[in-house]
């Protein structure tokens, strides 16, 4: 991974370009399953908003019928018969209907609640899950282009925001359209001529609201990525905590942080300067219009209106007109809002479908069988892979037969992991083929590809968990004696017991409780509790002292004795016993054979073992020049 810090461009930037209508995508794909949610909601802040605003509508008729006596005490859809006669009788009818519609609304804004939460919720589970499948199925290449710290963003600040929006966003939303719709309703059934002019406002917000949209999208876009950018250095500076406490960098990284979290800064003031403005502005336009209404609504009250208003206006009415009038200013108020969320959650379904579209996942076809592993023969039929552009393999072949030992060695660079990478299926060969039983791997199911071999790399990773997870990781349904036997068999079950509390105790994160060789003693039996029948050692014993070596390599050999292993190793001394050898050097197979036979042919395995046996000043220049060579080349590619 670059320490440099990370780029000011959004990592997923191509992967957004690929996505058309992200927001419809997340509710015709994700929305579906959860209708009677959105429904429930949808519906229930309907009802909720229009009982909201009948108690000004009865406040008017109170003041109009039972304080001043201007009009007759009418209901609609309710029979005169039904209503009271005396004065007394009207009011308590008023009071009585008021306080039920606030009853009923409090019922109403519940179910509202209940159904836009679970809609949200579900949603944000669904897209979640799905983001980290699709993630976590991409082939390693994507994982070499992208730092952790941006992948934990799309997965965490952006599905999060996507529900902030589905909930609040469309809460928020039917709030506004309805109460607009409704209280334009209630302004045009009191006085349409005076609704007409506090409805003036209105086109005025719409071009100003279309500003906001334009200008502050791409603004969000920067602040989204700048926040990738910045949890990937923290990302990379917590994983790295040791190596910066020992350099004595404090103040470089603390100096780095404070550039990535400026840059995030910048971006989101930048973002915050434009919302700051726009949303004073729709209240200012609002406002404007209600003080016009206000006055306007007060001459016809008094009679002293300009004539071209001829609709009377009643005192109860002009109460109840001026509070939908303030009640109107705080909806379009709020729109600015809603947009900023959407604006907001567009940015972010970018991200997430962006990624979902990435392509880089390794073929399988739907109807591809699981393979047939038998004797563990591995065939690789000229291999070539390279990275990009950059060539790893050529024509690499090779067999081995079901049961045999396979070292590769070589010079750092030479391409021993990547062959087996390629093994494992983490990538597909440019051109050829890798088998397992005379099987294609690229032909059957890959999880079948991936139970059939075990793996034990040089960087041993261990999972936040106990020692007993972390040795059954993978084969799940294990039993303690089963996990004692691998942990024996591994040599790690005496330091295990030596732990505060055995094979219960908490390893840390990444293992970082344990020493490097006792984590990798754990990943060792985690490999044989699976009881492979192909086992990569990667090595598999790089940080374990020489007495520990011996007793696991002691194991390995039993292990080894009827299973079909490859070992990857610089430490010449582990796999002299191996069947075959394979030397690589530049993606080639340049020697093969046993110990003894490449000792004799006196090339570029016998000058490794001379450089492992102290022989340096017997090296031959044409073999110093190379790795000089190789050297220069391993650094440019770094």
């Amino acid at each position: 991974m670059d320490i440099e810090a990370a780029s000011d461009d959004d990592a997923f930037e191509d992967a957004r370009d690929r996505v058309d209508r992200p927001m419809w995508q997340l509710f015709t794909e994700y929305g579906r399953g959860q209708r009677l949610a959105f429904v429930l909601g949808l519906v229930s802040s309907i009802v909720a908003r229009m009982l909201d605003l009948l108690p000004p509508l009865l406040l008017a008729l109170a003041i109009d019928a039972v304080i001043e006596q201007q009009t007759s005490y009418s209901l609609l859809f309710v029979p005169d018969a039904w209503i009271p006669a005396t004065t007394m009788g009207q009011l308590w009818l008023t009071a009585g209907l008021i306080a039920a519609s606030f009853g009923l609304g409090a019922i109403f804004h519940y179910t509202r609640n209940y159904g836009w939460n679970k809609f949200a919720q579900h949603v944000q589970h669904a897209v979640r899950t799905d983001t980290y499948e699709t993630m976590q199925r991409l082939n390693m290449e994507f994982f070499a282009d992208k730092q952790t710290g941006e992948m934990m963003s799309v997965l965490s600040n952006d599905v999060n925001r996507l529900e902030k929006f589905l909930n609040d966003g469309l809460n928020s939303s039917s709030r506004l359209v309805i109460m607009v719709l409704g209280i334009a309703a209630y302004l045009f059934y009191i006085n349409w001529q005076l609704a007409l002019v506090a409805l003036l406002p209105v086109p005025l917000i719409a071009v100003f609201t279309k500003w906001f949209i334009e200008t502050i999208q791409p603004k969000y876009a920067d602040v989204r990525a700048s926040v990738g950018s910045l949890n990937s250095r923290l990302e990379n500076n917590l994983s790295g905590i040791q190596i910066i406490k020992t350099a004595n960098t404090e103040s470089y990284e603390a100096d780095r942080v404070e550039e990535s979290s400026q840059e995030y800064l910048d971006a989101n003031w930048d973002a915050i300067g434009t919302r700051i403005t726009f949303f004073p502005g729709l209240r200012l336009v609002s406002g404007l219009g209600f003080v016009v209404t206000f006055v306007l609504g007060g001459l016809i009250v008094i009679g002293q209106a300009p004539a071209v208003f001829t609709t009377e206006l009643t005192t109860g009415g002009f109460v109840a007109f001026i509070i939908y009038t303030q009640r109107f200013v705080w909806p379009m108020a709020q729109f600015g809002q809603v947009i900023n969320m959407y604006q907001r959650a567009y940015a972010s379904a970018e991200r997430v479908f962006g990624l979902m579209k990435t392509p880089g996942r390794l073929d399988e076809a739907t109807d591809a069988p699981p393979l047939a592993a038998t004797d563990g023969a591995v065939e690789y039929d000229d291999v070539t892979f390279g990275y990009g552009e950059d060539s790893v393999l050529d024509d690499v072949s090779f067999t081995v037969d079901g049961g045999d030992t396979v070292a590769l060695v070589g010079p750092t660079g030479a391409g021993k992991s990547t062959v087996m990478k390629l093994l494992l299926r983490m990538y597909d060969p440019d051109d050829g083929a890798v088998r397992i039983d005379g099987q294609d791997l690229r032909d059957v199911q890959i999880p079948s590809v991936r139970r059939a071999i075990g793996y034990v790399s040089q960087e041993t990773f261990l999972f936040y968990g106990t020692v007993r997870e972390n040795i059954a990781y993978g084969t799940f349904d294990a039993t303690d004696d089963e996990i004692r036997a691998a942990a024996e068999a591994a040599e790690a079950h005496q330091f295990v017991e030596n732990l505060p509390e055995g094979y219960e105790t908490m390893v840390g994160e990444r293992g970082v409780k344990l020493s490097g060789g006792q984590r990798q003693r754990v990943a060792i039996a985690r490999a044989i509790l699976k009881d492979p029948d192909i086992l990569v050692l990667d090595e598999a014993t790089s940080d374990v002292d020489t007495e520990t070596e011996m007793l696991i390599q002691r194991s390995l050999d039993e292990l080894t004795a009827d299973r079909t292993t490859f070992a990857i190793a610089h430490r010449l001394s582990t796999i002299k016993g191996a069947d075959t050898i394979l030397v690589l050097e530049d993606g080639r197979v340049v020697e093969r054979g046993s110990h003894d036979e490449l000792l004799a042919q006196d090339g570029l395995y016998a000058n490794l073992w001379a450089v492992q046996a102290g022989e340096i000043d017997e090296l031959p220049e044409e073999f110093v020049q190379r790795a000089i060579q190789r050297r220069a080349r391993t650094d440019a590619d770094d």
